[in-house]
């Protein structure tokens, strides 16, 4: 089942509902703080298994006490859609869990 782009007041009333995330070109983005590298490793390894749920994937990048993720749609011809939406409400449910900020 094809899943369909969400219009541009679709995309402002969902990211209203997520705190810390913008809109950055075509995707929805967000850096979390973490205290340390180990802490934001562990945070990445929590991402990627709920991206294996979802099976839907984002950019997601490892820094020294940051992460960092990019979120689009790539079977929707990389336009924003509800499965890059519900990924990102889990990060934010899983986050306060890494201390991240």
């Amino acid at each position: 089942m094809p899943v369909e782009p969400l219009s541009q007041k679709e995309i402002e009333v969902r990211l209203a509902e997520l705190p810390g995330w913008s809109l950055d070109g075509d995707r929805i983005a967000r850096t979390y703080r973490l205290a340390s590298h180990f802490a934001a490793t562990a945070m990445v390894v929590h991402i990627a298994r709920t991206q294996e749920e979802l099976d839907h994937h984002s950019d997601l990048t490892l820094g020294y006490n940051t992460v960092s993720l990019t979120v689009h749609t790539h079977s929707a011809g990389g336009a924003l859609t509800e499965k890059d939406f519900e990924l990102a409400r889990r990060v934010e449910e899983l986050a306060p869990g890494h201390g991240a900020s």
